[in-house]
């Protein structure tokens, strides 16, 4: 492949020339439409001529951050987590740490808020320790859970000025509270999302599952391979996907080491990991 002036040259066996046309005119139709094209897309391209003649079109933009950045999924299981977040009221994703579940997640409820689909963003984890007691930590009930929530805080921060965010909260159009918190109530209106589920017993997860109101839309997230519940509790994760995977207006999406996005050495990580694991 080489480039000459406004054309580019491919040249190779066939069928392997045919497939980098599919990908370099999905890239171009994308350009045209105004997409910044990235490394992630031209992998993600790649990836989906290898996997069918004609590939997919390249994911539209989801959102543009508070500095114009473009946010759109950058692997097929990102793909298919939002397109399972697009089509049904529940949506349960499964996968290892750095696979972008909470951020997509986060994404989509923002852009759910924005576009009045929604009223209000509900963002929910269990308060489990990983190997840390809360009660060392210093300060009242608020203090001690909110470096637990740190992570949704820091999507949020990553999709809107921190003013907005401070706004957000204070009025209440988001809120940010531990699992225990979610108990008793009905959420309408409202784009829920629960984060490392997996630290969510059975119990729990039924009981938050069970607080799904009319106009919502939910989606669970959680690293089965991550569990830091105490020495004999269940985690409900699994067991509610095997549950509901099969019921309708309902998703169960898994990702895996290749859908990655972080620093790539995290992917061989995981894998060495589940290698370990399995001896």
């Amino acid at each position: 492949m080489r480039a000459d002036g406004n054309r580019l040259l491919l040249a190779g066996e066939q069928e392997n020339v045919d497939r980098a046309e599919h990908a370099v005119r999905r890239m171009l139709d994308a350009a045209v439409d105004g997409a910044q094209i990235t490394p992630d897309d031209v992998a993600l391209a790649v990836s989906d001529v290898r996997e069918a003649p004609g590939g997919q079109a390249l994911p539209g933009t989801l959102l543009r951050n508070h500095r114009g950045k473009e946010i759109r999924p950058k692997t097929p299981g990102q793909r298919a987590l939002v397109s399972s977040i697009d089509r049904n009221t529940l949506t349960i994703g499964i996968g290892p740490a750095g696979t972008g579940k909470t951020f997509l997640a986060v994404v989509m409820a923002v852009r759910s808020l924005k576009n009045r689909e929604v009223s209000r963003v509900i963002l929910s984890r269990p308060a489990v320790e990983a190997g840390e007691k809360l009660g060392f930590l210093p300060g009242d009930l608020r203090e001690k859970v909110d470096p637990y929530l740190r992570p949704l805080y820091d999507a949020l921060e990553d999709l809107l000025d921190g003013t907005v965010v401070a706004k957000y909260l204070e009025r209440g159009t988001i809120e940010v509270a531990p699992l225990a918190y979610m108990r008793g109530r009905t959420l309408n209106d409202a784009f829920i999302i629960l984060d490392e589920a997996q630290n969510a017993t059975p119990d729990q997860l039924k009981m938050f599952l069970t607080r799904l109101g009319t106009g919502s839309k939910m989606v669970v997230n959680g690293d089965v391979t991550q569990i830091d519940l105490p020495s004999g509790a269940r985690s409900g994760l699994r067991d509610a996907a095997a549950r509901l995977e099969r019921l309708d207006d309902i998703g169960v999406v898994e990702l895996t080491e290749t859908d990655v996005v972080r620093h790539p050495l995290v992917a061989h990580i995981i894998r060495a990991y589940a290698r370990t694991l399995s001896q």
